[in-house]
């Protein structure tokens, strides 16, 4: 049963960070905004008979209170999170995109303390700082004296800001939903804020019309790194606690780099190593204090 999970657990990650490789293989066959509205349309429409007659009956008794946190968290993780992907892997490698996946908890830590009111110590302000050292080394491809960034990697930064507010914005979560029932909600919302995203690559004319590589994206998105991802995290955590899968996620960096270099033929550069290697000093930091804080 341990090797299943650990198995289970490896297959998850591949699956998760797959989407980023996905994402950037299909650049030119699909555009952001339908890429990630088709995700949400599938995962919602394959959610739909299990959930509906749960979600008929709790939709009435949601306070304001929680529609509002529900509306927060369709804008931060439910279409936007993921189009910020989608577009800055036009404009920058896999590679380079997917080491900002170590940002998050450096991220979840700034925007915990607006919105839930927790405090940030000297040692966290210091893995900040080192975190986001890394961020520009990578973002300047190791040219640090060059002021210029990258503005696929900004996307990429960006996508994970959205990120780190979902995840903060969960914590305020007091609604009666079950998970299955939480996650269509989100991506029923997330649709709202992806029309006008859409829209607007339709008025420029990014590519709207779906070839086959592209439909074959999408249903990865939607079924491999949404659906069979989550089914498959929830199976480790039970099984392993959710705090040993939680520093598994560390991998997904690693596991990315490895895919881009034998799908797409990325070779990763000093600047890579060097700069996740500075995140991940500044995250160590940053949870070191926030652990010996509670």
């Amino acid at each position: 049963m341990r090797f299943t999970a650990w198995a289970v657990l490896l297959a998850t990650l591949v699956l998760w960070s797959g989407n980023w490789i996905v994402a950037r293989a299909v650049r030119d066959d699909i555009s952001p905004g339908v890429a990630t509205a088709g995700r949400l349309l599938i995962v919602a429409l394959v959610l739909a008979p299990f959930v509906w007659r749960g979600l008929a009956a709790k939709l009435p008794r949601l306070s304001r209170r929680d529609w509002q946190v529900l509306w927060m968290l369709a804008f931060a993780g439910g279409g936007i999170h993921l189009a910020l992907q989608w577009l800055g892997l036009h404009f920058t490698t896999a590679t380079s995109a997917t080491l900002y996946l170590s940002t998050a908890p450096i991220f979840i830590v700034l925007l915990a303390a607006p919105v839930l009111g927790e405090a940030i110590g000297a040692r966290q302000w210091l893995g900040v700082a080192v975190s986001f050292c890394g961020v520009v080394l990578i973002g300047m491809r190791g040219e640090v004296t060059r002021l210029s960034f990258n503005i696929g990697d900004f996307c990429a930064l960006l996508s994970m800001v959205f990120w780190g507010s979902y995840t903060v914005f969960l914590r305020l979560r007091r609604d009666a939903l079950e998970v299955l029932e939480f996650i269509a909600m989100v991506c029923a919302l997330g649709l709202v804020f992806m029309a006008p995203w859409v829209a607007a690559e339709y008025f420029i004319g990014m590519r709207i019309a779906l070839n086959a590589a592209g439909a074959a994206a999408v249903l990865y998105s939607a079924i491999g790194s949404l659906l069979l991802a989550y089914a498959g995290w929830s199976y480790v955590v039970t099984r392993l606690g959710a705090a040993r899968a939680g520093v598994t996620m560390h991998l997904m960096p690693a596991i990315s780099v490895g895919l881009a270099a034998l799908f797409l033929g990325e070779r990763p550069y000093w600047f890579h190593f060097a700069g996740v290697a500075l995140i991940l000093a500044g995250v160590t930091l940053a949870s070191t204090r926030a652990r010996g804080a509670t």
